[in-house]
């Protein structure tokens, strides 16, 4: 059976190339980890914005359809980010909850009636109005099985009615106090409401033709080419945050979708395309001091590296071992073979850009250590051959490593050099990723590489719940104490308490050692200075916001 967060991984393919996004009442507990300036600064550093021109992106991939309730690709949330809006938004600097379609919003006591004032004067770019009926109708559509709403249904799972007593009224009932709803109701993508009389008059040909409430329109699609658009001159209700008040200054916003990365950069050398996004770390030098660029970075939004432990492998069983293997890691040189370095390394199952990340990890996590690790195997009565390799009763300590074609190779083989400094056998298994999936959820692996973005920690409930096994929990953990942390972590409303839950989460995961932590990767886009304007936001796809960009003619 197919968890919660399953479907939305199979559908991102994960690593790959674009990743989909997945925290708390009504603040986060800190600020993101970029280099951005708020909004206002930017404009007073660069001068007056003007009005019009084009900004022409380039993409690394061209989504199935923009019916976000019938895809689950992440190109495709992140296009239609831009004609959505959710009901409440995330300001890129503080990542605190703030009012989008809906102006405030109410929890009841007991966390499971959450009710949204809905913002007056919206309408679709058909003409429509938005009111509370519509996001009620948005969200029956997503929860209606004959949808097959691959994201929408998985976010709002935990819905049991909802219901719009008046035009500006919006009240959703849960099955149970559910912390990370806010931060699915803050995706303009995936999340945003529906006009359904554009759905029924467009019929089966809506995916290629959507209708949003944001400050662009969908123009056109020319397959395998590009999708445009347009500036929504009706536009008047950006969030808070946004030093643009007004609708997008750019005329059109056009996405070019170009495979291959050494062509999408030579686009952008020549001037056809205004935005690389999806520079590798290698490519990233050549841009950093060229004064006609800006190097735009984030750290990736979700779980970065990491190895998973089987914990059905007698092996694996021992704690011993799982420390050896989180000590003989060295994550600064991994970072250097790799990733040029171009990341932060991990301690524990959270990465430093989350609601919740315990900056403590960096201490007691564990450190590369050779000698350390050692001693680990031997007291698991793990021994030195005469060829220098570890055995136990006869039999050699030999690991199975499961990693994904053309992503994770290099570093699965920096690993393998590594485990065999302390006399581990590494076996590298290299699957594509729907064949890597199937394979961890059988069981039929000792360790493998893993990555997923989501934006809040309940992805540790995906990963580490005892429910989970035969899902995303591929290390069949069954731990009772840890169950029990995971369920308080996503039914615990009140941001400060949470945030002390999910501290407890990470230094339990910490010492049991059912994961290696490795790094989280930085994440690259280049801009031509012509554009301006952009912010970059940690929880988004790509991390891009046009809203108050502008061309500079």
């Amino acid at each position: 059976m197919l968890t919660k967060g399953w479907t939305k991984s199979l559908m991102v393919g994960m690593a790959v190339s674009l990743f989909l996004v997945g925290c708390t009442k009504n603040e986060a507990s800190k600020a993101p980890v970029s280099a951005e300036k708020p909004a206002n600064q930017q404009a007073a550093a660069i001068g007056e914005p003007k009005t019009g021109g084009t900004i022409t992106v380039g993409l690394s991939e061209e989504p199935d359809q923009l019916d976000v309730q019938k895809t689950g690709l992440a190109v495709a949330d992140i296009i239609s980010s831009n004609f959505g809006m959710g009901l409440v938004s995330q300001d890129p600097q503080t990542l605190k909850f703030e009012p989008s379609l809906a102006e405030s919003w109410q929890v009841s006591e007991d966390g499971k009636t959450w009710t949204f004032k809905i913002r007056s004067g919206v309408t679709f770019h058909d003409g429509t109005s938005f009111t509370a009926q519509s996001y009620v109708d948005t969200v029956k559509r997503a929860l209606d099985p004959a949808t097959n709403a691959q994201v929408a249904g998985s976010n709002l799972a935990e819905v049991q009615s909802v219901s719009a007593p008046d035009a500006t009224t919006l009240v959703l009932q849960l099955k149970e106090p559910f912390a990370p709803l806010l931060q699915y109701l803050s995706d303009p993508g995936f999340m945003q409401p529906l006009s359904l009389e554009a759905i029924n008059k467009a019929g089966n040909q809506y995916g290629r033709n959507p209708v949003g409430v944001g400050p662009w329109k969908f123009e056109s699609w020319v397959t395998g080419q590009s999708i445009t658009l347009a500036r929504n001159d009706a536009f008047k209700w950006p969030e808070p945050f946004y030093q643009n008040q007004g609708a997008p200054r750019p005329d059109k916003l056009v996405y070019k979708f170009i495979s291959e990365n050494q062509t999408r950069l030579a686009a952008l050398d020549s001037g056809s395309i205004d935005i690389a996004t999806g520079v590798t770390a290698k490519d990233i030098q050549k841009y950093t001091n060229n004064p006609d660029f800006e190097v735009k970075e984030m750290l990736r939004n979700g779980l970065g590296l990491f190895l998973m432990t089987n914990t059905r492998k007698p092996a694996m069983q021992d704690i011993h071992v799982r420390k050896a293997l989180n000590m003989v890691i060295n994550k600064d040189d991994l970072m250097k073979a790799v990733i040029q370095g171009e990341g932060v390394p991990a301690y524990g199952p959270l990465p430093p850009n989350y609601f919740g990340y315990d900056k403590a990890v960096e201490d007691y996590g564990y450190k590369y250590d050779i000698e350390a690790a050692k001693s680990e195997l031997e007291q698991a009565g793990w021994t030195l051959n005469s060829e220098g390799m570890r055995e136990k009763d006869g039999k050699a300590l030999t690991f199975e490593l499961l990693s994904m074609t053309g992503v994770w190779d290099q570093a699965a083989q920096v690993i393998q050099a590594m485990c065999k400094e302390i006399g581990i056998e590494i076996k590298i298994t290299n699957l594509e990723w729907g064949t890597l999936v199937d394979t961890a959820t059988k069981g039929n692996f000792d360790l493998t590489l893993m990555g997923y973005t989501y934006n809040d920690p309940d992805v540790l409930y995906l990963f580490l719940h005892s429910s989970q096994t035969g899902g995303l929990n591929f290390s069949y953990i069954k731990d009772q104490k840890l169950d029990d942390l995971l369920v308080k972590g996503r039914t615990t409303v009140d941001s400060d308490a949470r945030k002390q839950v999910y501290a407890d989460i990470q230094k339990y995961v910490v010492e049991q050692a059912w994961w290696v932590p490795l790094y989280t990767e930085k994440q690259f886009s280049v801009v031509n200075k012509r554009v301006q304007g952009l912010i970059v936001h940690p929880l988004r796809g790509l991390g891009l916001q046009y809203y108050d960009a502008w061309v500079n003619q």
